[in-house]
């Protein structure tokens, strides 16, 4: 009687063990080749959850900060798709690059490792390697306008400056790393790439804790081989926008009248 008990605990164990989600991806390793230097050197690999579990990702590490890592974060049923997604800021990195996101999960192999690796070229380099009619297929960044000034805002406030980008070339225009000396420029979300002849609205947010006028000299880099984008942000940060409302009457501080 004993032997069967553990005879049928045995099995339970063994069915148990094999319910289980199973990640498999198309490809584990992608080859992005020639990067142009600015570009986000974006890839999703794409995996099936071939097991009869559902599969949840829990997290996904990059091996370094230039790499940020997406994925589907909603339960993967058997038999269904999914992505992670690894994109690479080439800006200020030329050069050989090869990085990994391991990818944490409930699946039979709970850690997969996948990795990116490609060649940056500055713009210069990649232009030596093209014929002048692949140069002429290169996608061109027109900008609506190379200035903003904000006027006077407040120490520590975020605003956000609207740029119409238009994609005057023949080939897809993808925008990369935003750029400037005081580290207080970015996007407020990540544009898409722009196809030929289509226009897209970048908004930059730029936040300034040194007061006083400040002058900021903006790069958007791109692939656009006939070089980046430059524009100048503007404004008069003040420590405290209400202290402006005020006047001095005798030795009293007032509000305007």
């Amino acid at each position: 009687m004993k032997q069967l008990f553990f005879l049928l605990l045995t099995l339970l164990g063994a069915t148990a063990a094999q319910a289980q989600g199973v990640l498999t991806f198309d490809k584990e390793l992608h080859d992005f080749a020639s990067v142009p230097e600015g570009t986000l050197a974006t890839h999703e690999f794409r995996f099936k959850n071939t097991g009869n579990q559902p599969i949840i990702i829990a997290n996904v590490q990059a091996s370094c900060g230039c790499t940020t890592p997406d994925w589907t974060k909603t339960p993967v049923l058997p038999g269904k798709s999914g992505i992670v997604k690894a994109v690479y800021s080439s800006a200020g990195r030329p050069g050989i690059f090869n990085k990994t996101v391991t990818v944490m999960s409930n699946a039979a192999t709970s850690s997969t490792v996948l990795t990116i690796k490609g060649n940056v070229l500055n713009k210069e380099q990649l232009r030596s390697t093209l014929t002048p009619a692949q140069l002429a297929q290169s996608p061109r960044l027109k900008l609506d306008r190379t200035s903003h000034d904000f006027g006077k805002m407040e120490a520590g406030q975020s605003l956000t400056a609207r740029f119409k980008v238009t994609n005057t070339g023949k080939q897809e225009l993808v925008l990369g790393a935003v750029t400037s000396p005081c580290y207080c420029v970015g996007y407020k979300n990540v544009p898409s790439p722009i196809k030929p002849g289509e226009s897209a609205m970048v908004e930059l947010v730029y936040s300034q804790r040194k007061l006083g006028a400040q002058h900021e000299e903006v790069t958007i880099t791109s692939n656009d081989l006939s070089g980046d984008a430059k524009l100048t942000l503007d404004a008069t940060v003040v420590k405290d926008l209400n202290a402006g409302s005020m006047v001095k009457e005798s030795t009293v501080s007032v509000p305007f009248k």
